[in-house]
């Protein structure tokens, strides 16, 4: 069965990504847009627009084409917005990049995306100078001030006069984030003008639009925060307001200084808010909805949310290869424990993943999805590609769930072998290939194991050929990797599962945790 949305479908216009953003914009010019939660330093939308443009023409004016990839190496700051419209609205390519990366892994996503110029923090510059070294990069720029970089205010001055470009919004791309997929290293994700505007539209029949002013707690360079908050929320006309990083007792407090009634989180802030004492200290009444995503959310840390809070907890659905949203939860209509129904435009079905065949409700599968916000595929990986998503233009997610007799959606499991740590993927491949370079090292396999705060962690098991402790293989790993990579359990084994043809058996290791888990709990 093919599941479809409660709503209807939404018109999609053929128009470029920052006009149909800011659309509206000059209809509310004194609003604040964005506030930098820490400084109070702000953008109303008349400013915000007006940097756009500035940034958009003197980038032209250095040399920046349409078709280029410009890569945001930063936490959330207020000209996070200046930088990726200024280069959508040249035509350009946005990649967005984790700002915790090694200079190793920030060197791969730029050489793999072509990236053409790269925007940091002053903090970074000396990881990105030397991930910059083999790599395409023509011009390093920094928001504020740092010797060797240009400062990106120096783009915000003199006279607008922004260049003559054409775009086809459903084949330029405009964002290009990475994800692992089902399995393997990042890859890139190719997502159009079109696929952008359309999550957007799909997701506004959830929101509620009397909400005015919200709150990005989440990283900008992660799919929900871009896409459904930071765009989502300039879409929309509403203040957004900015955390460099997250710090749980400045988010509670920002969201009582600037009453905050709604709030896009992922499943450890949200065990944080239903835990920890300190959340008492503060004023939350105005607080009546948290959506949660990029994780599956336990049920009971939902309810007990619920609880404490007095406020609803909904979740939603999705992944970066569908630009964001999938399922969402409407309003009036959540169940618990539910990630909702499908957008407007998207068609959904449970499929057995080893014959293929369509299941009814309750039938536990790999969930399929179709939209308009489906990605064009990964970057430079046809091959990768025509596995994720088949020629009938359904995307294979990898994550196992089913539907229930109302069309609501529920995720238990994954097919995939992407570990999810506090909602950031880490690729077991990635990890096994780093300790294989251990000299002392002669087999790997990593898995991710349940954990309460973080969702999962990963955990190595490693067959020896010579001598280290498990200690000393931690680390290792650790010195190379961004933090939410690292290893945090690592066992010695004799040796490790595997199919016929080689191929490492991962779920057998997956039963033996979730076995020894159980009779622990018993």
């Amino acid at each position: 069965m093919v599941y479809r949305s409660l709503y209807s479908d939404v018109a999609i216009p053929e128009m470029d990504l920052t006009k149909f953003v800011f659309q509206h914009s000059s209809a509310y010019p004194d609003r604040p847009a964005l506030i930098e939660g820490s400084t109070k330093r702000s953008y109303n939308y008349q400013q915000l627009y007006g940097a756009i443009c500035l940034a958009a023409t003197n980038l032209a004016r250095r040399g920046f084409k349409q078709g280029e990839v410009f890569a945001i190496y930063s936490p959330n700051l207020p000209e996070y917005a200046i930088a990726f419209h200024a280069v959508a609205m040249l035509g350009g390519i946005i990649t967005t990049i984790n700002p915790l990366y090694t200079s190793e892994e920030l060197a791969y996503q730029l050489k793999d995306s072509g990236a053409a110029y790269l925007l940091t923090v002053p903090p970074f510059l000396d990881k990105a100078v030397e991930a910059a070294g083999n790599s395409s990069v023509k011009e390093i720029m920094v928001f504020g001030e740092a010797p060797g970089a240009l400062s990106f205010s120096e783009l915000l001055k003199g006279e607008i006069d922004l260049p003559r470009v054409s775009i086809n919004p459903r084949e330029d791309l405009v964002m290009l984030p990475y994800s692992s997929g089902t399995t393997g290293l990042a890859k890139g994700v190719m997502l159009t003008h079109y696929n952008v505007i359309a999550n957007l539209l799909q997701a506004e029949q959830f929101i509620d639009e009397k909400v005015e002013t919200i709150i990005a707690p989440l990283p900008l360079f992660h799919v929900l925060g871009l896409t459904l908050v930071m765009n989502g929320g300039l879409y929309l006309g509403r203040t957004i307001v900015t955390m460099m990083r997250f710090d749980l007792e400045q988010f509670l407090q920002l969201c009582q200084d600037y009453q905050i009634t709604e709030v896009t989180l992922v499943p450890p802030i949200v065990l944080a808010l239903s835990k920890v004492p300190v959340v008492d200290k503060y004023d939350l009444s105005k607080l009546t909805r948290i959506g949660c995503g990029a994780a599956p959310l336990g049920k009971e840390v939902e309810q007990a949310l619920e609880g404490r809070l007095n406020c609803k907890v909904v979740q939603g659905y999705g992944m970066t290869e569908a630009t964001a949203a999938i399922t969402l939860s409407p309003y009036g209509k959540e169940k618990s424990g539910s990630v909702g129904v499908p957008t407007p435009n998207t068609e959904v079905k449970i499929v057995d993943p080893a014959s293929g065949k369509e299941l009814g409700p309750f039938e536990q599968g790999e969930l399929w999805a179709r939209g308009p916000q489906v990605m064009r595929g990964y970057l430079n990986q046809p091959e990768v590609t025509a596995r994720t998503l088949d020629e009938d233009g359904w995307l294979h997610t990898g994550d196992v769930g089913y539907v229930d007799e109302d069309g609501y959606f529920y995720i238990v499991d994954r097919v995939k072998e992407l570990i999810k740590y506090k909602a950031m993927q880490v690729a077991p491949a990635e990890l096994e290939a780093l300790l294989l370079s251990h000299t002392a090292v002669a087999d790997v396999a990593v898995i991710g194991v349940a954990d309460e705060e973080a969702g999962e962690i990963p955990k190595a098991f490693v067959v020896l050929k010579g001598q280290v402790t498990p200690e000393e293989l931690i680390s290792f790993v650790s010195e190379q990797v961004a933090p939410h990579k690292r290893v945090r359990q690592l066992e010695v084994v004799d040796q490790i599962p595997k199919s016929p043809s080689g191929k490492i058996l991962r779920r057998v290791l997956v039963d033996r945790e979730r076995q020894k888990a159980s009779s622990s709990a018993v």
